[in-house]
């Protein structure tokens, strides 16, 4: 355990440049956790209503994911920043997340085989917060690692494969169930309370993929010691002991400035995953929207997985796309220009009546994604300390955990009172957060591009 206060360190040398293949190797982990993270937005909503949720439900069933985030990511993060052990700094905790994670993906599909100790509907929403809480834990240290192994030239590269491995096991994640149905036979079916097959099959399949990917990334890695990572410091830092509420209320001002800025954009990502399935069943299907059970509902779901893949896809091409494009326009432009691009993405959804279409939609959305799961961390990167990289890249995930758990609170009651149970209109309201996020990101203060200026 590395742990000391009250010592200054000087720099004296700079973090070397590290060839790609170490670079993807550091993050082939998070290819798993996104399949994982595919599997859970695609069809969280699906499970649950097939257990018997009410549409006007999802949104307090899914507030489980950010509460954890937000309670465990900062936790997490301050623990790595202050562990060192034979296995390193950040990987035992991708270790423990992923090993919990995948038995979230085994057992939740399955929650209706718990029926003789409660409602299947609970047991589910029990298992999809142990397995997000689980994700987080896994996931916050990958963003620190980056910061820890990258220098200020390769960051937005190591983000930017990130996004990549994130786009492909999304990808994965979000096809697996049709592909599964639809190329081998596997049912897509089941009786009204319980989930088809091929969905079970899937969240198996991507809880085994989840745990070869993460031992990849751990065998493959090597870390910087405490030591040599104080050696790579840029100026003289003061090293104290502090307590999470103490790093909170002294984050960096350009933390500060991307808060607005993620606030609103998952805002948006939230509603899209409560509700495009229920938007696409009702506003081009033309289901009821008590309907979760028949097989036009299981189609539409399956379809809504294809599109979901479809924007992650997407994004991972526009990754490799990111370091060229935010080079020559600047970080902020770049995100502000792909937040628009997912603006319209979402809106057009209310226009379209042939589902095939809603493939279009998706290349807006995912360009915002691309940029969402990369440029706030490679603006947010320059601003922190190395030594207290963990801890705020752990904060920082209170601006994506917060929109989400206000619109789990308040999007239920918005589709009954304001929407008339169309929850299309969630979507544009989305879109409409997004276009208020491309506007703030103007106004933040990006380090690295005020240094070069």
């Amino acid at each position: 355990m590395a742990n000391s206060g009250g010592m200054s360190t000087q720099s004296s040398t700079s973090k070397p440049n590290l060839s790609n293949i170490s670079i993807w190797n550091m993050s082939l982990g998070f290819l798993g956790i996104q399949m994982g993270f595919a599997l859970q937005n695609g069809n969280a909503s699906r499970i649950l209503m097939n257990f018997g949720a009410d549409v006007h439900e999802l949104s307090w069933f899914w507030i489980v994911a950010p509460l954890t985030g937000m309670i465990v990511q900062p936790i997490i993060g301050k623990m790595s920043d202050n562990t060192w052990t034979k296995l390193g700094r950040r990987r035992p905790f991708f270790l423990v997340g992923a090993i919990l994670a995948a038995i979230g993906l085994f057992l939740m599909p399955n929650a209706g085989s718990f029926t003789a100790y409660l409602p299947a509907l609970w047991v589910g929403a029990g298992f999809l917060m142990i397995m997000d809480a689980s994700f987080n834990v896994a996931m916050e240290p990958f963003r620190a690692l980056v910061g820890d192994k990258l220098n200020s030239d390769q960051r937005t590269k190591g983000f930017a494969i990130q996004t990549v491995l994130i786009g492909i096991g999304a990808v994965i994640g979000s096809w697996l169930p049709y592909i599964l149905a639809e190329w081998f036979g596997i049912s897509k079916s089941a009786e009204a309370g319980s989930v088809p097959m091929n969905v079970i099959l899937s969240f198996i399949i991507g809880g085994v993929t989840l745990l070869v990917t993460i031992i990849w990334t751990i065998t493959t890695t090597p870390e910087y010691s405490p030591e040599v990572l104080k050696s790579f410091e840029t100026e003289t830092v003061i090293e104290e002991k502090t307590n999470i509420l103490h790093d909170i209320v002294n984050m960096p001002k350009t933390m500060k400035q991307l808060g607005l800025v993620q606030f609103f954009s998952w805002f948006a990502l939230f509603s899209m995953w409560v509700y495009t399935t229920s938007a696409v069943a009702q506003h081009i299907y033309g289901l009821d929207p008590t309907d979760n059970s028949s097989d036009k509902f299981n189609e539409a779901s399956n379809w809504v997985g294809i599109i979901f893949g479809v924007y992650n896809a997407v994004s991972a091409v526009y990754a490799f796309l990111l370091p060229k494009i935010s080079k020559a326009i600047g970080r902020k432009k770049t995100h502000a220009f792909s937040l628009l691009c997912g603006a319209a993405g979402l809106i057009s959804i209310y226009f379209i009546t042939n589902p095939n279409y809603l493939i279009f939609s998706m290349v807006g959305v995912g360009i915002a994604w691309g940029s969402i799961l990369a440029m706030p961390y490679a603006i947010l990167g320059g601003a922190i300390a190395p030594n207290k990289m963990g801890v705020y890249m752990g904060i920082f995930n209170l601006f994506i955990t917060i929109p989400q758990i206000f619109n789990a609170l308040v999007g239920g009651l918005f589709v009954r009172y304001f929407f008339n149970d169309n929850t299309v209109y969630s979507l544009i309201l989305g879109g409409i957060c997004f276009i208020l996020a491309a506007i703030f990101v103007n106004f933040v203060d990006d380090k690295d591009e005020l240094i070069s200026a």
